[in-house]
C-alpha cells in the first residue's frame, strides 16, 4: 500500500475518534484512541514507517486509556440526576397556605420558596394553613405532602 495513503486514513480516524467522543461526551473512551491516531498521523506525515506508526498508536492509546479511565470513573461518580419538572419537588418542604384534606370545599395548596403548589395528602387528613409538610411523591397535578 502507498505510504502517502496512511496520512489520510490516519488522519480520518483521527476526526471520527475525537467527533466521536464529542458524541459521547462524558465518557472519555474514543479520546484515547483519538490521541494515538492524531500521533500517527503526525509520524505518517513524517514519513516514519507504518509499523512504527502502529505501534506509536497502539502505545499511546493504551496510555492514554490507562490515564483517563480512573478520571472517567470519578467524575460518572459525582454526577446526579437532574431534577427537572415536578419532580425536583419531591422532599422538599413547604407551608400549607390553603387547608389540606377530605371535607373541603376548596383544593389545598402549598408554598414552597416563591411557588404554590396544589396539594393533598395521603389518607385525606387535615392539615391547616401554616403547618410545614414534606412532599412525598405526585399524582397527576398536585403534590402528595405529609405534615412534619
Amino acid at each position: 500500500m502507498d505510504p502517502e495513503i496512511w496520512q489520510w486514513i490516519w488522519l480520518a480516524a483521527t476526526g471520527i475518534f475525537i467527533l466521536g467522543e464529542l458524541a459521547m461526551a462524558g465518557s472519555f473512551f474514543l479520546l484515547p484512541f483519538g490521541a494515538g491516531t492524531a500521533v500517527a498521523t503526525v509520524l505518517a506525515f513524517s514519513n516514519v514507517s507504518e509499523g512504527l506508526q502502529w505501534v506509536a498508536f497502539v502505545v499511546v492509546s493504551v496510555a492514554s486509556l490507562a490515564g483517563l479511565r480512573p478520571l472517567a470513573r470519578k467524575l460518572n461518580a459525582q454526577e446526579q440526576p437532574a431534577k427537572v419538572g415536578s419532580t425536583r419537588l419531591i422532599g422538599e418542604i413547604g407551608v400549607v397556605t390553603k387547608d389540606l384534606g377530605a371535607g373541603l370545599t376548596e383544593n389545598g395548596s402549598i408554598q414552597i420558596g416563591r411557588e404554590e403548589w396544589p396539594a393533598e395528602t395521603k389518607d385525606m387528613e387535615h392539615i391547616p394553613t401554616g403547618t410545614r409538610v414534606k412532599v412525598t411523591h405526585i399524582e397527576g397535578t398536585r403534590l402528595v405532602v405529609e405534615a412534619i
